[in-house]
């Protein structure tokens, strides 16, 4: 976990990296990522050029006269970002927000899919 402080609000914005697991299979890459606390309006995904970026508010709204007690929960954004490799076909991406998790598949593209070469014999 990190922390920025904002100067303008003098405003702590805290920044966390989600755990993320990457797994390749022959149709192309999958990327899971824990983003627990977040809505689909709060998640933002930008591909620009070779760059991925993943960008989520996760935020609390404390209820009216309540008294903090103990507090482990913060608000703040997750923030990842990956290098996409020629070999995905960038407009095929998809992404998929289930129960606090984000699931992406980068499809490779024909040309970097393994393909059988057929002998001839004579």
């Amino acid at each position: 976990m990190a922390q920025a402080i904002n100067k303008k609000e003098q405003k702590k914005e805290i920044v966390f990296s989600p755990y993320t697991d990457i797994v390749e299979k022959e149709e192309g890459f999958y990327i899971l990522m824990d983003l627990p606390g977040v809505d689909k309006q709060n998640l933002d995904l930008d591909l620009k050029e070779n760059e991925l970026e993943i960008k989520a508010k996760v935020t609390w709204d404390k209820p009216e006269k309540a008294k903090d007690i103990h507090v482990e929960f913060v608000p703040g954004e997750f923030r990842r970002q990956f290098t996409i490799s020629e070999i995905v076909d960038k407009d095929k991406i998809k992404a998929h927000l289930k129960n606090g998790v984000l699931s992406l598949f980068l499809p490779k593209a024909e040309k970097a899919k393994p393909r059988k070469i057929s002998i001839t014999a004579e």
